[in-house]
């Protein structure tokens, strides 16, 4: 770790989102498992699946603005223990239905108390002399949390398929990690957390930034889209194709989302120099890569040839990375000081509705093909891309009164 991290302190939190993101996405290898092993019904982990989604969207909104009215610490040092508690109910509730919906809870929870908080303080913690600019807060959040996405199933799903007793073992490593970086994360110096102006709790969750034109035009119409493509990748194509994995499907499912998110990572560097303040290019790019990866996945889950899913994994990998930090940087500028957690807040919600993705396939499965239903989702992603092309053309500084907070000088 970095001198300048040390001194920032930004790497605390970010190691904070690390460890939960780690800890949200390690069920994702576990679907197959439990299916195999406990005869869940796709409907059942379907709905495991989504719990964790509604309690994540829910915790955003909530937490977002609590995190500008009380100071980040105060909402991302909680989450992280949150965390830990949810995978120990995930281990006991290895033959229960009950604790698994619980523990998927919990996660979601500490999921969307961290996010938009964890998000604003590394922002805070970045800005010089710390080491950064007015983007590296934005760019290091984004590193932080698609490691933890990526790397969180690529390692339970090998502890899945080869560890003994796996519905309990594959679960320790998180445990060591959030045990690894809660020190760090308290030896943060808490300064110039809470940026209220008066406005209490309840009044912030009205957060104003949300009714920039900006936002409804550019943000909103690519967001869902964020977290789409990662959710086809390693919710619903690893599925489709479990019986040609040769008896890997654990560790199969662990390498695509450890592929996607792999490849997310990879490119959110490339998309800091693409993007310009007042321009979409990287938000439009982020959603034709996604097009092209839901039409790659259309083929694999016609043919249900398991390599196909591993390379339809990279562009929509690269459109995860690419729009999540595009998305990321343009709300940052377009949010008031006053708003920024609860904006971020917003936004993270909105990437996370993506995640309801799988949710609606399987519904619609009886009278729709998955290949057909893929096919139409790239469809859908280039209508956004030129959505989000037109509403461009509106400026960053369009509410009277409004001072974004990330632009460049």
């Amino acid at each position: 770790m970095s001198a300048a991290a040390l001194r920032g302190g930004w790497a605390g939190p970010a190691a904070g989102m690390f460890a939960v993101a780690w800890g949200a996405n390690q069920f994702v290898s576990m679907l197959v498992a439990y299916r195999a092993q406990r005869g869940l019904s796709a409907a059942t982990t379907d709905g495991l699946f989504g719990i964790y989604a509604l309690a994540l969207i829910a915790a955003l909104l909530l937490a977002g603005p609590a995190a500008d009215v009380w100071g980040r610490a105060r909402v991302v040092r909680p989450a992280v223990v949150v965390s830990a508690l949810a995978t120990i109910v995930l281990m006991c509730g290895e033959d229960s239905v009950g604790l698994l919906l619980a523990g998927r809870f919990l996660a979601g929870a500490a999921s969307g108390a961290i996010f938009a908080a964890g998000t604003a303080w590394v922002k805070d913690l970045s800005a010089a002399p710390a080491g950064g600019d007015e983007e590296s807060g934005a760019r290091r959040a984004a590193v932080a949390l698609s490691l933890g996405f990526g790397v969180g199933p690529l390692a339970t799903g090998v502890a899945g398929q080869w560890a003994p007793d796996p519905l309990l073992t594959a679960y320790v490593p998180h445990l060591l990690i959030v045990a690894a970086v809660t020190p760090l994360l308290w030896r943060v110096p808490v300064r110039q957390e809470a940026v209220g102006s008066g406005r209490g709790f309840v009044k912030r969750l009205r957060v104003p930034s949300v009714g920039h034109r900006r936002f409804l035009r550019v943000v909103l119409p690519a967001a869902p889209w964020v977290f789409a493509g990662p959710s086809v990748a390693f919710a619903v194509l690893p599925s489709l194709v479990a019986s040609r994995t040769g008896g890997f499907g654990v560790a199969f499912a662990g390498v695509a989302a450890g592929l996607t998110l792999g490849v997310g990572v990879a490119v959110q560097s490339l998309t800091r120099r693409l993007d310009q303040p007042g321009r979409v290019a990287a938000s439009v790019l982020g959603l034709l890569l996604t097009a092209a990866g839901m039409a790659a996945a259309a083929v694999a889950a016609a043919v249900e040839e398991p390599w196909l899913v591993l390379a339809a994994a990279v562009p929509l990998g690269a459109g995860y990375g690419t729009g999540l930090v595009s998305g990321l940087l343009e709300a940052q500028r377009i949010a008031r000081p006053d708003d920024l957690a609860g904006l971020t807040a917003v936004y993270y919600a909105l990437t996370y509705v993506g995640f309801g993705l799988p949710l609606l396939l399987a519904a619609v499965r009886p009278l729709v093909s998955y290949p057909l239903m893929l096919a139409a989702a790239a469809v859908l992603a280039v209508v956004s891309a030129a959505l989000v092309t037109q509403g461009s053309r509106v400026p960053l500084a369009s509410m009277p009164g409004h001072a974004p907070v990330c632009l460049r000088p």
